[in-house]
């Protein structure tokens, strides 16, 4: 009797044993969270009685005139929720909305393993988005269109097969496209910003790139004919297009994937009158804009007076160069050489990204440089001694320095 109850113990502890290894080899299960719409950062939408609607006209601008398959531009407004840290990569979010959700729908991005994110992606009809790669900080946000009423967003992460890792390295993409002058002041742009005198940031035809109000996440260096720069934050989404990442190759463009990478919908429609020359939401294309510039890089940090061929390297697309935020919330001055009085070239807008290269250090101060012939003072950068040193960065000569030209207006 002894024996058989021995045995019989032995039998169920090697079953519990055995089944304790199977336990601890399943996969990991979803991480479920329910995002608090009283935390999150609204533009365009307002939260009542737990419930959020959008709030009058909404963020982003209706277009002029109606027409095309994809009907009219409707009023939209974003909810940006907190970032979320996940106890396994996952490169896979379900979102499930609770309500009268009507048109709205959810972006959700992830963080780099170098800090930077991946550009929003938008939910699938099912309510997935599957992200480029994996990794463990999501952040989302609810896009409300006209009468939609959402009470609840429930976000659910599923653990990916690979870890999180860094993309190789490589300079930003970079494309030449026709820039215009946005002006609006008083206006408010897509991400609930209301626009000021002489103001520093751009706007893309896509959400996807769009930074939270006062962020630079998606930023850009624009460079005009006359060699001046500036690295604005992205902060509205235009002109003509809102679909148009036109920055991504054919897989992942969002609308116009039959174009090639880097020509904006609008400069083909004007130019090739690709889709009768009309838009997405069949206006008559009547330039070929594929950024707006706000007055203070339009006019101040690139010197124009009219619109404008510029180029645009789109930062978050590259992963070359240590990309850090300007401290301060006005512009800094952009150098020719690493020297208060050299000439200016250009404008960093307070708190937008800039890529720094290397630190130099010399009698006249410590400088930044952060482009061919372009430097920030050390001061507008924090951290800015933990720099590199440029290797065997010579002296630059008096002559770079000359009188800065008052910027028109």
């Amino acid at each position: 009797m002894r024996t058989l109850l021995g045995a019989a113990t032995a039998l169920a502890l090697a079953a519990a044993l055995l089944g304790a290894g199977t336990a601890d080899a399943a996969e990991p299960a979803d991480t479920t969270w329910s995002a608090d719409l009283g935390t999150a950062e609204a533009a365009g939408v307002t939260v009542t009685g737990g419930t959020a609607r959008l709030a009058g006209a909404g963020a982003f601008r209706a277009p002029a005139t109606e027409g095309a398959a994809d009907g009219p531009l409707l009023p939209t407004g974003l909810l940006t929720f907190p970032a979320r840290d996940l106890p396994a990569p996952t490169d896979q979010v379900q979102a499930d909305l609770d309500g009268d959700p009507g048109g709205a729908t959810v972006d959700v991005r992830g963080q780099r393993a170098g800090g930077g994110w991946t550009e929003w992606l938008p939910a699938d009809a099912a309510g997935a988005v599957q992200l480029p790669q994996a990794t463990d900080r999501v952040q989302a946000r609810l896009v409300l269109t006209g009468g939609a009423a959402v009470r609840g967003v429930t976000l659910s992460a599923r653990p990916a097969a690979q870890s999180v890792e860094g993309a190789a390295d490589g300079p930003p993409r970079s494309y030449r496209v026709f820039a215009t002058r946005e002006g609006l002041v008083g206006g408010t742009t897509s991400n609930g910003h209301v626009i000021t005198d002489r103001d520093v940031f751009v706007a893309l035809p896509s959400r996807r790139a769009l930074s939270t109000n006062g962020s630079s996440d998606y930023s850009v260096k624009v460079c005009a004919p006359n060699g001046r720069c500036a690295f604005a934050p992205v902060w509205d989404v235009g002109p003509w297009n809102t679909r148009d990442d036109y920055w991504n190759p054919a897989d992942v463009r969002e609308e116009w994937g039959d174009l090639p990478q880097g020509l904006p919908q609008s400069q083909a429609a004007y130019r090739d009158h690709y889709n009768e020359g009309k838009d997405q939401f069949g206006r008559d294309v009547l330039n070929p804009a594929g950024i707006d510039l706000a007055d203070g890089v339009f006019w101040d940090a690139l010197g124009l007076t009219d619109n404008s061929w510029v180029t645009v390297e789109y930062q978050w697309t590259g992963t070359s160069a240590q990309l850090t935020r300007v401290v301060s919330d006005v512009a800094a001055k952009v150098l020719a050489a690493p020297d208060a009085a050299a000439r200016v070239v250009g404008l960093a807008a307070g708190k937008s990204t800039v890529p720094v290269q290397c630190r130099l250090t010399s009698a006249v101060g410590a400088f930044l440089q952060i482009g061919v012939n372009q430097f920030l003072d050390a001061a507008a950068v924090p951290d800015a001694a933990k720099v590199a040193p440029c290797p065997g960065a010579p002296a630059r000569e008096a002559a770079s320095r000359s009188p800065t030209k008052a910027p028109p207006g």
